[in-house]
């Protein structure tokens, strides 16, 4: 077992190093791994038993879906509201039916045709984040639309997940069992999330003194396998268990501790899973397949980008968003794998059908940053051929249809809600013991948020009106290595040359407003900028520009020595004392000792001590600077 682990772990990290350097998503590496160790590249596998691997893949899908549970949260699925919906629902419900139109097509069986619609519905969350990062479009206005969508995704495919299953059980499909199914997840659901985040948060408060790194994540881990123990026992797949759990804990104060603790174990397991997955592939079936591989890889690209681009066109949002969102969304990626795993451990679909869609994620993947890039030429054939009447319709449509700026209507309506719930909650809290079970909900549910106001950089009313006038709001860290760094603001011009301004420093727990030009930026400071998307866009190439190289001889110049001079009488310091040597402000040293010539030696010297002739003092600072002040 152990020579297996090594195995694995050692190809996967040597595979991934080398996507890395030809900037290709990891996964990719982990897949191309896994076929290195398996059975069908070299004859003869290099993994002696492949049952420990499924089982070490199993769990690798369970930390897949905690982290993703983790990342998600039903408060965030409403704030995104209509947009992330809409789209979600127009994509899945598109690339379901053209899934399973292009199987039947294909005279593939009925089954294989429902697990392969399910398979090419949902995006690679992993895939997406990563090329919108690297293509520098974090901070534009399509990214968040596309976050959202994602998120609604990942919702959408825990559904179908479940719906997939007991449609395999019985090897049919039946209108009334769906209805049922849907009502009984959703019962589990919410059932879960209330007492979860009922219990879970107020035990956490409760012991957050001795909740240290490691007993927070033995207890994470604990609770999310124990989930998973009673989703397996209401009839429910082992991956719903663990979604929902990393939902409770999202809610949490604790979450994002939880997700960078939880992330070494989800990134081992992961990758023993992707290599898993890696090794089930045989090379050849790419020949004896191409045809479908061909076919189906088409069919995810057009179909992503047609039905993400009209979704987003009818949850309002502008034809250019419309466009680099259903451009950026043409992949597949994690649940096609796993909604591939489960078709195979049922037994439901074919051999076939598993390298086939993992040959159409590996292609996908690879052409995703290159497709992206495409959106904007759409977008300008667009506007040279649309008639005027199209533009004007479209432009009045997005214009009814968005919520940035809530108008009263709206207004009156959320606030008819707001006197309803309030109304249900005052009838319910009248039960005995409700009252208090209602209050700890409530308390819990919205404490995360609590917190994250009190950090917000700016207040929303302020993010609103600058929106108002298509300005974006972005919260940048200063790299720890950035030359920017100790620099005024005045220094470094940063309205004149990225056109952006800074209303806020983030330092630790102190927050400097409407910063001056005086004020000095620091490695990690966390800089409130506001800006156009382009404007926010060039001040982020300006800070990866601006990184040091970490060279040995750099390093060796900053490092801190100690030295010692001796002071004679034609010596600048003589009969000055430390506070007036200028040896900290000009010489940016330290004075740490004083060897007067009686053998008398001061330790931390008072800055008030005259030097003297013939003292000799220590001092502690930057080789060149120490050279620099005393040469």
């Amino acid at each position: 077992m152990i020579e297996d682990l090594c195995i694995i772990m050692l190809t996967a990290g040597l595979t991934s190093l080398l996507f890395k350097l030809f900037k290709q998503p990891v996964v990719l590496g982990y897949i191309v791994a896994g076929l290195l160790v398996g059975p069908h590249m070299l004859g003869e596998s290099w993994v002696s038993n492949t049952e420990n691997v499924e089982t070490w893949g199993e769990i690798g899908v369970l930390f897949l879906l905690f982290s993703l549970g983790l990342e998600f949260s039903f408060k965030k699925l409403l704030k995104i509201g209509s947009t992330a919906i809409i789209g979600a629902g127009v994509i899945v419900t598109g690339m379901m039916a053209t899934g399973m139109l292009t199987a039947y097509l294909l005279g593939w069986s009925n089954m294989n045709a429902l697990f392969l619609g399910g398979m090419l519905c949902m995006s690679s969350t992993t895939i997406v984040f990563k090329a919108i990062e690297e293509a520098g479009l974090r901070n534009h206005r399509f990214a968040n639309v596309c976050f959202g969508i994602l998120i609604a995704e990942d919702l959408f495919a825990i559904i179908l997940m479940v719906l997939l299953t007991s449609i395999a059980a019985k090897n049919e499909f039946e209108g009334q069992e769906l209805l049922w199914q849907i009502g009984k997840l959703t019962l589990y659901i919410v059932m879960w999330f209330i007492l979860g985040i009922t219990l879970i948060p107020t035990f956490l408060k409760k012991f957050k003194q001795h909740l240290n790194n490691e007993t927070l994540t033995i207890f994470s881990i604990g609770l999310c396998l124990g989930m998973v123990l009673l989703a397996v026992q209401a009839g429910f797949s082992s991956a719903l268990g663990a979604f929902i759990m990393g939902s409770v804990l999202a809610e949490t104060i604790e979450a994002e501790r939880i997700e960078h603790l939880i992330q070494p174990v989800k990134n081992i397991f992961g990758a023993i899973f992707f290599v898993s997955v890696g090794m089930m592939i045989d090379p050849s079936l790419f020949i004896h397949y191409w045809f479908p591989i061909t076919i189906i890889t088409l069919v995810v690209i057009i179909g992503q980008i047609v039905f993400g681009s009209i979704g987003t066109l009818l949850s309002g949002q502008p034809l250019r968003v419309a466009l680099q969102t259903g451009f950026s969304l043409v992949q597949i990626g994690e649940f096609a794998f796993i909604i591939a795993n489960l078709g195979q451990s049922l037994k439901v679909t074919d051999s076939h059908l598993y390298p086939i869609v993992v040959a159409v994620s590996v292609v996908t993947t690879f052409l995703t940053p290159y497709i992206m890039k495409l959106a904007y030429p759409t977008l300008a054939f667009f506007e040279r051929h649309m008639s005027t009447g199209t533009r004007k319709m479209l432009d009045s449509y997005t214009e009814k249809r968005q919520t940035d700026a809530p108008g009263k209507k709206r207004k009156k309506r959320t606030s008819r809600r707001k006197q309803i719930i309030k109304l249900i909650f005052i009838n319910i809290s009248m039960t005995p013991g409700v009252n208090h079970f209602l209050r700890l909900f409530n308390d819990n549910l919205y404490a995360r948020e609590r917190l994250a106001e009190s950090k917000r950089g700016l207040e929303k009313e302020v993010e609103a009106t600058l929106l108002s006038f298509d300005m974006n709001i972005a919260e940048i860290e200063v790299p720890y290595n950035s030359a920017f760094s100790g620099k005024t603001l005045k220094d470094l011009c940063i309205r004149n040359t990225a056109g952006v301004s800074i209303v806020r420093i983030i330092r630790g727990g102190i927050n400097i407003n409407i910063p001056g030009g005086n004020h000095r930026i620091y490695p990690n400071d966390r800089l409130i900028i506001a800006g156009t998307e382009s404007d926010i866009v060039q001040f982020n190439n300006m800070l990866d520009t601006s990184i040091l190289p970490d060279t040995e001889q750099n390093t060796n110049n900053t490092k801190i020595i100690i030295d010692n001079y001796t002071i004679t009488d034609n010596s600048p310091l003589c009969g000055k004392s430390i506070m007036n040597s200028g040896i900290r402000e000009i010489g940016n040293c330290i004075v740490m000792g004083i060897v007067r010539p009686t053998n008398e030696t001061l330790i931390n010297p008072d800055p008030c001590i005259t030097l003297l002739e013939n003292d000799i003092i220590i001092v502690a600072g930057e080789k060149q600077k120490i050279h620099n002040f005393f040469s």
